[in-house]
């Protein structure tokens, strides 16, 4: 874009720049002698511009000039030396007002109240990824008319408080956390780590989703060559990268994007579209083509330049609707007189044809939490363009399903059921998320019913329903392990509870749960499509159970049988008289001879009797030939 100073403000004007870092923000220039940095700041009602900083000096600015009509500033520095991590802000006059700002595309930021941008234009990492990228290429196209037909099991971390270092509670860097987490992540078997937000923001308690430098990694934990570092080794590895963006808001702090130039520049100007009252925060205005340019460069830079594999993208709900946290009256309906954000509607469309066009294996995944149809369809056929999206309906149905007395669940089957109604209207990621252990909602664990065992028990069955549920996976941290202790941002989880055996023994049948769902198609080849999902025994809610076959493309099945209930049920099905039944994965709770599959005759009728203990779950193969030896949860991987 450097090469040719008119094209690059052109598009950049017209929401068509996807390269914007290359002309915004700073950028080295070439020189024989010495080194020439060019800072560039979109600033359109501010009265004049300038650079502060230690090489310019703070006490004196150095003036920059309006370059464009629409309101980018400049200027060129030459060194002797090189500026690396040199900090910098642009103070911006505006009615008398003067302010610092900190640059919106700065790549490296000091974060926290302070904010200055940090110049890091020489990346010294080199890539070793090459063999992930093109496994990539193949396991996420199309292949044979089906779409993703490969595992996707995530591990959802957040890096801060995943582990820290015990003398200080200092977290790890990302170096340091890359070599924990590469054999924890191999040892359990997840096929992606899910970041949650690791742009720079100021407060720690936002988790990351008040983001302020968004193309900045946070320097709490390194530099961007030490982000890079990370990555690549997740990848060398054969671990995908998922990294949470939130194009829908930004915070306030001063050093910001609040009302960068003096008046409402990234946000929208009207009130009642402007802020959110339940964050604090300021929404992006998604028609301005400037912003358009900002946020579709962003993804553009995080795909390219961190080699990430997919966004995770944050409070889509939030962008889609006028009438998102505000009452009757305080919101004004689009030219068809509804709720839709028709700007918001034409911002993804244009995202996610940009991005796929050009890398079209990578994950773009919505959070969304309402019935907004077609979500993950083309933009060809109406859709948005996403190729997953959380399906958080599901996890929040299940989790009062479980959390209530098992003798009442007859009464709420449907919690069951009705998840597969719609399981193929999108394509979804069934989500055990950092959204449902926190804020008094407690942990996995302790949403069960019951005693601690029963708990356990319970807990078992629900992942075994998690896993073998069309839909690709999610898992929040610590729940692999049953962690009772709701999620904390500050502090480390609770590495000490594997020290308890139901604790250590949960975490193995994890594990072993997420082999078998690697080691088996049936289990994710079809998962968008009712071609691999059948109901056996969908209606048995006076006994709390259902047993359903999922289907690979080549013909092989599974049967699998989850019970609710609190006592152990007996069931009938019918089946052809040549087929075989045999447990190959239980939930490891009971005997293996607990588990039977046997054909038996009813009114001249030959039927299969399937016998399932309380609170438990297996999964058989269905086949003709000799049978297998029984695993169990407990120990066949480990």
């Amino acid at each position: 874009m450097e090469g040719d100073r008119n094209l690059a403000p052109y598009l950049f004007h017209q929401g068509t720049n996807y390269h914007a870092y290359d002309y915004l923000g700073c950028n080295r220039l070439p020189s024989k002698d010495g080194y020439r940095y060019v800072f560039r700041v979109w600033a359109p009602s501010a009265d004049s511009v300038s650079l502060v900083s230690d090489f310019t000096g703070w006490d004196t600015p150095r003036r920059m000039e309006r370059v464009t009509e629409m309101g980018v500033w400049e200027t060129t520095v030459e060194s002797d030396v090189s500026l690396e991590k040199e900090p910098y802000k642009f103070r911006i006059r505006r009615g008398g007002r003067e302010f610092d700002k900190g640059d919106p595309y700065a790549r490296f930021s000091r974060g926290g109240a302070d904010g200055a941008s940090l110049i890091f234009t020489e990346s010294a990492h080199r890539w070793h990824d090459a063999p992930w990228m093109r496994k990539r290429k193949k396991t996420v196209l199309p292949k044979n008319g089906s779409y993703l037909s490969s595992p996707v099991n995530i591990y959802e971390v957040h890096l801060g408080s995943f582990i820290r270092h015990e003398e200080d509670n200092r977290p790890y860097s990302y170096r340091e956390f890359a070599d924990v987490i590469v054999p924890y992540i191999k040892y359990m078997g997840y096929t992606h780590i899910e970041f949650l937000p690791l742009m720079e923001f100021p407060y720690d308690g936002s988790w990351g989703y008040q983001v302020c430098g968004f193309y900045a990694p946070t320097s709490r934990y390194g530099d961007p060559d030490d982000f890079r570092y990370m990555i690549d080794k997740l990848h060398s590895n054969g671990i995908g990268v998922i990294l949470d963006w939130v194009p829908a808001h930004f915070p306030k702090d001063a050093w910001g994007l609040y009302e960068f130039d003096g008046s409402p520049l990234y946000e929208y100007q009207g009130k009642d579209r402007q802020e959110s009252r339940s964050w604090g925060t300021r929404f992006f205005d998604l028609g301005r083509e400037e912003v358009q340019s900002f946020l579709i460069s962003n993804a553009f830079y995080l795909l390219r330049e961190f080699h990430i594999d997919g966004l995770r993208v944050d409070a889509v709900a939030s962008m889609l609707y006028l009438d998102y946290d505000r009452d009757q009256g305080e919101w004004v309906p689009n030219i068809y007189g509804d709720n839709k954000n028709l700007e918001a509607i034409a911002f993804f469309r244009k995202l996610n044809i940009a991005l796929f066009a050009e890398q079209p294996d990578i994950l773009m995944i919505a959070e969304e939490s309402t019935a907004y149809a077609g979500i993950t369809k083309p933009v060809s056929d109406g859709g948005l363009g996403f190729n997953l999206k959380w399906n958080m309906g599901f996890a929040n149905d299940i989790y009062d399903y479980v959390a209530m007395d098992p003798v009442y669940r007859r009464f709420h089957h449907a919690a069951l059921t009705f998840p597969i109604m719609y399981a193929f209207s999108e394509n979804f990621v069934l989500p055990v998320s950092h959204d449902e252990v926190v804020h008094g909602k407690k942990s996995f664990i302790d949403k069960m019913f019951g005693s601690y065992e029963d708990k356990f028990r319970q807990a078992r069955t629900l992942c075994m329903m998690f896993m073998t549920y069309p839909g690709k996976k999610l898992m929040f941290m610590g729940t692999e392990y049953a962690q009772f202790r709701e999620w904390d941002y500050a502090s480390s989880l609770e590495w000490f509870m594997l020290d308890y055996p139901m604790h250590r023994g949960f975490r193995q049948y994890v594990a072993a749960l997420n082999s078998f769902y690697l080691a088996h198609s049936e289990l994710w080849e079809s998962d968008f499509s009712d071609d691999g999902f059948e109901w056996i025994l969908p209606d048995e809610s006076s006994k709390s159970t259902v047993v359903f076959r999922r289907k690979n493309r080549k013909g092989g099945s599974l049967v699998v049988a989850l019970n609710f209930s609190g006592a152990e049920q007996t069931l009938n099905f019918s089946a052809p008289t040549e087929n075989r039944y045999e447990c190959i994965f239980q939930t490891g709770d009971y005997p293996d001879s607990k588990f039977s599959i046997t054909a038996c005759r009813l009114q001249g009728i030959t039927y299969r009797q399937l016998t399932v203990p309380a609170l438990s779950g297996a999964i058989y193969t269905e086949k003709k030939g000799a049978k297998k030896h029984m695993r169990t949860g407990e120990n066949n991987v480990f």
